[in-house]
């Protein structure tokens, strides 16, 4: 399939809440909307009238047939992998939203799948594209800020039970965990981004007030190579919404405070004393870009028309995967785990629960 230099024809399979966020960002970055692919018709037409798609289609061999270069790939994450595997072998490259795979084994099998099709997978992990995020990064690798020391990344989101009665929410086999993989996984990986690479964690995760198979909350210590610790909390059941991001350096800490996305606004810096002069290197006057879809798609199809590798690869999504499967695994198993041990044999490569069923005995809470 030959790439368009100007404008891809881009697909969306699945045309829930999240394939709106797709759409728009794809319009923005100067995509051409070609098919949307539902198992539902009726909901596959009413997005495609909302969003000014011509065509609909209930698979995804028949809407390759509009001669589409990339696919967004918005369903249920159990179907992120198996479709993923589709469209490469179909010629398109993927962009998959989060998580891009229920385990680190289908991580690989998809980067396998890279290899052999020529095709490319991008990884939505949009909160390191807005400017803060640039921004601390290119600071950070200045020097100017010093070592990386302790800081915090807080996730304390709240769904009612109705949000989890949904049928395909809160099973393992579907969602692949809860607050920690659905949820949180934006926040840690913007830390990972900055601070990685991680070394080893320490965590724990309960069901404690909602019915589903997955924790509803989790907590963990991470120590970085650089010898940097942080806390992260993954939680669905705080009333007072909030993520948070608190980056202690040596001579400066960097806050983030937002929601569901952040703009400038949501920063705060506070050089450390005799450091006044960072202030000023912080704030520099430069445009902002909010994190979100649109920041993120306009660097993939910004890469799409130069033929270079778009951001975010399944290699750098992988230490974020890898980062959930290892706090599920600490948390079932009371054990601390270092980067790199979940590999082939363990029951974590395979499936975020070990298959060892967690939290089956808190009755009162399930």
């Amino acid at each position: 399939m030959t790439n368009s230099p100007q404008q891809p024809r881009a697909g969306i399979i699945g045309t829930g809440g999240i394939a709106h966020a797709h759409a728009e960002a794809l319009k923005l970055a100067g995509a051409e909307l070609v098919a949307a692919v539902d198992v539902d018709p009726n909901r596959a037409t009413e997005f495609a009238q909302k969003v000014g798609v011509a065509q609909t289609a209930s698979t995804l061999a028949a809407a390759a047939e509009a001669g589409l270069d990339l696919v967004a790939v918005c369903t249920p994450p159990s179907s992120h992998a198996p479709l993923a595997l589709e469209a490469l072998a179909l010629g398109m490259d993927v962009v998959l939203e989060k998580p891009p795979a229920l385990s680190l084994r289908q991580l690989r099998e998809l980067q396998e799948a890279e290899r052999a099709t020529g095709k490319r997978v991008s990884c939505i992990f949009q909160h390191r594209f807005g400017t803060g995020a640039r921004k601390l990064a290119d600071l950070q690798e200045s020097g100017a800020l010093g070592n990386p020391l302790t800081g915090f990344c807080n996730t304390l989101w709240f769904r009612d039970q109705a949000y989890f009665d949904v049928p395909w929410r809160g099973q393992w086999d579907v969602e692949g965990g809860g607050p920690t993989m659905g949820h949180g996984i934006h926040q840690f990986d913007l830390l990972l981004h900055l601070w990685g690479p991680w070394q080893e964690v320490t965590a724990f995760a309960g069901r404690l007030a909602r019915r589903t198979e997955t924790e509803d909350v989790s907590t963990a210590i991470v120590r970085f190579e650089s010898g940097a610790l942080s806390t992260v909390i993954n939680s669905v059941i705080s009333p007072r919404e909030t993520s948070q991001l608190r980056f202690d350096y040596e001579h400066a800490t960097v806050e983030l405070e937002h929601l569901y996305g952040y703009d400038d606004s949501n920063w705060r810096f506070t050089p450390a004393p005799g450091q006044e002069h960072l202030a000023a290197m912080w704030a520099d006057g430069q445009a902002g870009t909010a994190s979100g879809h649109p920041a993120q798609y306009a660097r993939i199809i910004e890469a799409f028309r130069a033929g270079t590798v778009p951001p975010v690869t399944l290699a750098d999504a992988y230490p974020t995967m890898e980062l959930a499967a290892a706090l599920y695994a600490s948390a079932i198993t009371g054990k601390t785990v270092r980067r790199g041990e979940i590999t082939e044999g363990s029951p974590f490569f395979d499936r975020a629960d070990g298959r060892l069923e967690p939290w089956k005995l808190e009755k009162s809470h399930a």
